[in-house]
């Protein structure tokens, strides 16, 4: 299988297909995937790289685990899961928070970013259309990864994620590079006014992310009203990579929620500090 993508490269290892970013991976302190619908072990609507335990069989879901991480090269014991529901808490990780969501309960909800600055440390984030937003601090050497949703997006997860990197690790919002998506994209994200509204109330350029249609329906681009979330924040404009691939349009490749109304898997990023 093959992409058309400039940004991103669809990698194969033992039989696990994942996707990295071309601008993450010129950074040799890190290493990170996105995962795709390939290379797993889940039957039926979850078929075959499922990441979420929801719904589906425990054994089955740490098993594409264990597969994920011996294909794009990660420890499956350090990895520490995000507990999200479309809010803007950002949970700070250390050693001993590794294993929880993935072989340990989850013991906080509402955790829809998670951020360190220890080696050992695997942050894993969950996604089927949303926002995923990678963060990393090329100079304190720090790491993000946030769950951006309409609602995580008007919330401004991402500024959340870099205040907490600022006030954990002293991190200068000019010495990180971000990447955003891959996601549902503005071909395909469709939404009502009273959605449209909480994005006209940003107060950035929404004319660059909120298209107005016929009927009181709205196209939204939440890749780019993330990106000018964290350009409002200082990152700056050369260090932030969005993504040229849809998820629903891509959905042979990536779960997709609107494509397959619901009935799916899920995807994750994964990103940890060598």
């Amino acid at each position: 299988m093959t992409i058309n993508s400039k940004t991103m490269t669809l990698r194969e290892n033992a039989g696990v297909h994942f996707l990295t970013y071309n601008k993450l991976s010129e950074i040799d302190f890190i290493n990170h995937a996105f995962s795709t619908r390939l290379g797993g072990v889940s039957k039926g609507i979850f078929d075959s790289m499922n990441l979420s335990f929801e719904h589906d069989d425990f054994d089955t879901v740490t098993e594409n685990y264990k597969r994920f991480c011996k294909g794009a090269d990660f420890n499956f014991d350090t990895l520490v899961a995000s507990s999200q529901d479309h809010h803007s808490f950002v949970r700070v990780c250390t050693k001993n928070e590794c294993g929880i969501g993935i072989t340990r309960p989850k013991d906080i909800k509402s955790v829809d970013a998670l951020v360190t600055n220890e080696k050992g440390v695997t942050l894993v984030t969950y996604y089927a259309d949303c926002t995923p937003l990678f963060f990393v601090d090329t100079k304190k050497k720090a790491i993000g990864l946030a769950h951006a949703g309409w609602r995580g997006t008007v919330q401004k997860i991402g500024a959340e994620v870099i205040k907490t990197m600022t006030e954990n690790y002293g991190t200068d919002p000019a010495d990180l590079v971000c990447a955003i998506g891959p996601a549902i994209s503005v071909c395909c994200y469709e939404v009502d006014k009273s959605c449209a509204d909480n994005f006209y109330a940003l107060k950035l350029d929404d004319s660059k992310f909120v298209f107005p249609k016929s009927g009181g329906k709205f196209m939204v681009d939440l890749l780019e009203a993330n990106r000018q979330i964290l350009l409002s924040c200082g990152v700056k404009k050369e260090n932030i990579t969005v993504s040229d691939l849809c998820t629903r349009c891509n959905s042979d490749l990536l779960w997709s929620h609107r494509a397959t109304a619901g009935k799916r898997g899920t995807m994750s990023a994964f990103m940890a500090l060598k």
